[in-house]
């Protein structure tokens, strides 16, 4: 029997290295919606949803990992919480509910990547925002890597569960556009910005 994981695993409540860097950006993208009902595609422990209801948003959060469910629902009341795979359609219960969905560091592990905004779209119904965060890759920033000989470390080929898909703002964009959303704000966070860690999306959906 494969000692591998079946899923991709968490292990408590703690927050994921990316955190400390991406909350606050998460935090400015989602400004306008303390007192709203925000949905947390793909919310892995839970540590960003909560830290989310912490600034008054009325939060819910799904995601296809067990384990990472069970240790949200142990650690945190209050909030609810759904195992559910982002490649087939909501639950009937999450349709139309929202007003914002949130997808932090999400889409970078999707093989249908488009699956994400469907699951978006489910939610928000006609109208809402939707906030996706995911690592940033541009032309200076691969230079380095290539440059400094990081490329495996970053790619991570061993790391199952791990990243498969690559974007830029200009591919990101592009998939949003076509997916019915329109971007209107753009961020960088971690590091400088043409190396940036990550990079935040607002889009509105164009309904």
């Amino acid at each position: 029997m494969s000692t591998r994981p079946a899923e991709y695993e968490w292990h408590g409540t703690a927050p994921a290295h990316s955190h400390a860097s991406l909350a606050p950006a998460v935090l400015r993208a989602l400004s306008d919606a303390r007192g709203r009902r925000v949905l947390d595609l793909g919310c892995g422990n839970g540590s960003l949803t909560v830290e989310l209801r912490n600034a008054g948003m009325r939060m819910t959060g799904i995601d296809v990992s067990v384990s990472g469910i069970e240790a949200a629902r142990a650690a945190h009341t209050g909030i609810d919480w759904a195992q559910h795979d982002l490649a087939h359609p909501l639950p009937r219960e999450l349709l139309g509910r929202f007003d914002y969905v949130l997808a932090a560091e999400v889409i970078e592990h999707l093989f249908l990547p488009r699956s994400l905004f469907d699951r978006a779209t489910e939610a928000l119904g006609s109208s809402g925002v939707l906030v996706v965060t995911t690592p940033y890759h541009g032309y200076a920033k691969n230079l380095a890597l290539a440059i400094t000989g990081k490329f495996d470390r970053h790619w991570s080929p061993g790391w199952d569960f791990g990243h498969i898909k690559f974007f830029s703002r200009r591919s990101l964009y592009e998939m949003a556009a076509e997916c019915g959303y329109q971007p209107y704000a753009w961020d960088l966070v971690g590091r400088i910005k043409p190396i940036a860690k990550t990079m935040v999306m607002q889009a509105r959906l164009d309904g």
